[in-house]
């Protein structure tokens, strides 16, 4: 294993664990730091590294580490219904709704014991770090019921965002769908991937959720696709969402935007023809001799 001109042959290891399906490639990255990996029967525990597919041996906390085809699963996932690979309460858990695999799959996007709604399981770590990282903004799009009647404002509100303690959250887009007395429905579509981001913004503006449904996941949709059924993704869809997640990040006019600074303003900017006069009237106004000391 080499750090340095490595041939084409050789991957990154943190991309090589995410491919084969042991964990995403940011936590692959901590594994690696963490001591966890071995490869060629030495600890790799700093980065970049890269490894040989074919010819080197790669262990991951005493597992052998081998390649495995790539599998794309779409769930439609009840209420009650956990996101984890153990629970102690003995509860069903998304995994169990799965048919026999081989392979070792991770949820992409996780969704409460209380949610419903699309998941996406894959072992394809590279392609779900893109999905869940606020960077290539995949759209994820849910369906919340909260009580009472909403303010014609709460949409507006949520797309300027709330204050949490990790930080601001935003949705990108916000319609009311129905809007009663007892019960409000709204649909929410969301770029970042907050822990519980809906029903948290949604209790800080003062509406308590009473149902969340995740409707979409990009090009992904629950459409026939039964409560509580699995099926792969097609050629067409797996096409699609490869597409959104290449695009990459966000383009403004061609050039990256840039994250954590703020836009310049442009409302009462001098035309083009006022700084050129601006500027002549600099180059002719005399200006003061500078005083030279010896």
């Amino acid at each position: 294993m080499s750090k340095a001109n490595t041939p084409s042959t050789r991957v990154r290891l943190q991309k090589f664990l995410s491919d084969a399906g042991v964990a995403s490639r940011r936590r692959a990255e901590e594994l690696i730091l963490d001591g966890h990996v071995l490869v060629n029967e030495q600890v790799v525990d700093t980065l970049p590294a890269f490894v040989d597919p074919q010819r080197d041996k790669v262990v991951v906390d005493g597992a052998l580490v081998r390649t495995e085809r790539h599998v794309y699963l779409l769930v439609h996932k009840p209420k009650g219904v956990v996101c984890t690979d153990r629970d102690p309460a003995g509860r069903l858990r998304a995994v169990d709704l799965l048919p026999p695999l081989r392979a070792r799959l991770f949820i992409v996007g996780r969704l409460d014991t209380d949610s419903s709604g699309l998941l996406l399981m894959t072992n394809d770590g590279e392609l779900a770090e893109r999905i869940t990282h606020p960077r290539y903004g995949v759209p994820k799009v849910y369906r919340a019921e909260v009580r009472g009647r909403v303010p014609t404002d709460l949409p507006e509100r949520m797309r300027a965002g709330v204050y949490f303690s990790d930080g601001k959250a935003q949705a990108t887009n916000v319609r009311v769908t129905h809007r009663g007395r007892d019960a409000s429905v709204l649909q929410i579509t969301l770029k970042e991937g907050r822990n519980r981001q809906v029903r948290r913004m949604l209790a800080r503006l003062g509406h308590r959720v009473k149902a969340l449904k995740r409707l979409a996941i990009g090009p992904l949709t629950l459409k026939r696709l039964p409560l509580g059924a699995v099926r792969p993704l097609t050629v067409r869809e797996l096409a699609a969402l490869r597409r959104a997640v290449e695009q990459g990040p966000a383009q403004v006019r061609g050039r990256p935007k840039r994250h954590g600074r703020p836009e310049k303003r442009t409302v009462g900017a001098p035309s083009a023809r006022k700084r050129a006069d601006a500027s002549a009237a600099r180059r002719t106004t005399p200006t003061r001799p500078r005083r030279v000391v010896s």
